[in-house]
C-alpha cells in the first residue's frame, strides 16, 4: 500500500512541477507545452497518475484495481499540495500567478467545470494509451497542449493550483470534486464505446 502511494506522490510531483513551470511562464503556449515535462516524465518512470490511469477501469474493475487507483489518487493530492505550498514559499510569483487562476476556476458553472474535466480526462486516456501502445510520446506533446490551451481541467494539476495560491475553502473543495468526476468520465468514454463496439462487431457480420 505505502509504495502504491509513494508511486502516486512522486506523479504528484512531476505534475507540480509541469504545474510549476506553467505558471512561471508569461506565454501560455510555451507554458502548455512545456508542461508535457510532467506527463512524459510520469509514463518513462510509470509512476502512478490518477487521470492516467482511471481509464482503465473499464478493461480491469477489481478490487485491487480499484483501490490502487484511489491510493494513487491519495498520492497525487499529497505530492501537489506539499510542492504547491513549497513553491508558495519559495516562489511568491508563482503564487500570485496561481491565485489569478484559481480566482477564475471559481467563477465557473459547475457544469462547464464538469464538461472541461470530461474532456481533460478523454485527452489524458488518448496520451496515455498511444505511449503504451506504441512507447511513443507524441500522444503526450500534442494532447497535453491540446487540454491546456483549451482550458480543460485536470484534477491534479487544479489541486496543486490550489495549494500554490493558498486557497482553501468549501468552493475551492467541491471544485476539485467536480473535475475528479470529470476526468474520470472522460477517462472512461472512450475505452467504454470500443468495448461496446467490440460486443456489437460479431452481430454486424
Amino acid at each position: 500500500m505505502l509504495k502504491k502511494i509513494n508511486s502516486g506522490i512522486a506523479a504528484g510531483v512531476c505534475i507540480s512541477l509541469g504545474g510549476g513551470v506553467f505558471l512561471a511562464c508569461e506565454n501560455r503556449v510555451a507554458g502548455a507545452v512545456l508542461f508535457c515535462v510532467a506527463l512524459l516524465c510520469i509514463c518513462f518512470k510509470g509512476y502512478a497518475l490518477f487521470t492516467g490511469r482511471v481509464g482503465y477501469v473499464p478493461e480491469d474493475h477489481s478490487k485491487g484495481a480499484l483501490e490502487t487507483l484511489l491510493l494513487a489518487l491519495l498520492g497525487n493530492a499529497l505530492g501537489t499540495v506539499v510542492c504547491g505550498l513549497l513553491m508558495r514559499a519559495a516562489l511568491p510569483n508563482l503564487g500570485a500567478a496561481a491565485e489569478t487562476i484559481c480566482a477564475a476556476k471559481l467563477q465557473q458553472l459547475w457544469w462547464s467545470t464538469l464538461v472541461r474535466g470530461f474532456f481533460c480526462g478523454v485527452l489524458m486516456y488518448l496520451a496515455v494509451s498511444v505511449f503504451r501502445d506504441s512507447k511513443s510520446p507524441l500522444g503526450v506533446l500534442f494532447c497535453i497542449p491540446v487540454f491546456i490551451l483549451s482550458g480543460f481541467e485536470h484534477s491534479i494539476a487544479d489541486i496543486f493550483y490550489f495549494a500554490a495560491s493558498g486557497s482553501v475553502s468549501r468552493g475551492a473543495f467541491g471544485f476539485i470534486w467536480l473535475v475528479i468526476l470529470g476526468n474520470a468520465l472522460g477517462g472512461m468514454a472512450l475505452p467504454l464505446l470500443s468495448g461496446l463496439w467490440k460486443r456489437e462487431a460479431p452481430h454486424e457480420r
